[in-house]
């Protein structure tokens, strides 16, 4: 029988992200600033570079529609680390804890397979995974139930002996469909007291 595990999603869940982030300080006027972020830089377009798309790429392709807003585009990708926001203590600390109690801890997610490394050596806490499935490698993005198939068997995870945790329910909701353990991450006290309900920290 496989041994229990943990499979933490990362963005959101570790370390705050949100584009606006970045363009508040670009965009001044609020309601330029909320049109820009649903009908040019939007979460679509951005799946894209998870999904494997190089960022040049979208850029050239974004830029091209909408010729006016060139720059501000090209920020996201030169400037992508100012949409990275502040990290979520709480979580890492459970994270420490799960391993330093021999809990299998492992990640998924959704990200350019270009930033992750760069992300990777500005944040210590992601040694502490075993190993963690990147979309923008696998071309995968969730909820997409390949990407989970990718993590269980690359990890050799009992989808019924492992937690998923993510903070978009359609993401968990994927998760659970195949067998797993779900929780929609609010924050890390809840998560804290779920974990230890469920005996997976002590």
């Amino acid at each position: 029988m496989a041994e229990r595990a943990v499979l933490f999603d990362i963005g959101n869940v570790f370390v705050h992200w949100d584009p606006r982030l970045l363009y508040a300080k670009l965009i001044s006027d609020p309601t330029e600033l909320d049109h820009f972020l649903s009908h040019v830089v939007t979460l679509t377009w951005h799946t894209e570079h998870d999904r494997g798309k190089p960022f040049a790429e979208g850029v050239a392709e974004l830029s091209a529609r909408f010729p006016e807003y060139e720059d501000l585009i090209r920020a996201f990708d030169v400037r992508w680390e100012e949409t990275i926001g502040d990290l979520i203590d709480g979580t890492i600390h459970i994270l420490e804890r799960l391993a330093e109690q021999g809990m299998r801890v492992y990640g998924l997610t959704n990200f350019s397979a270009e930033k992750w490394p760069p992300f990777c050596r500005r944040n210590a806490f992601t040694d502490l995974f075993e190993g963690v499935v990147v979309s923008g490698e696998e071309k995968l993005v969730k909820p997409d139930p390949r990407i989970y198939q990718v993590a269980m068997d690359r990890f050799g995870l009992d989808p019924e002996r492992t937690v998923y945790i993510d903070d978009r329910l359609e993401n968990v909701k994927a998760a659970e469909q195949l067998g797993m353990q779900g929780h929609l991450f609010t924050d890390p006290a809840k998560l804290e007291a779920d974990l230890i309900a469920r005996g997976y920290l002590a």
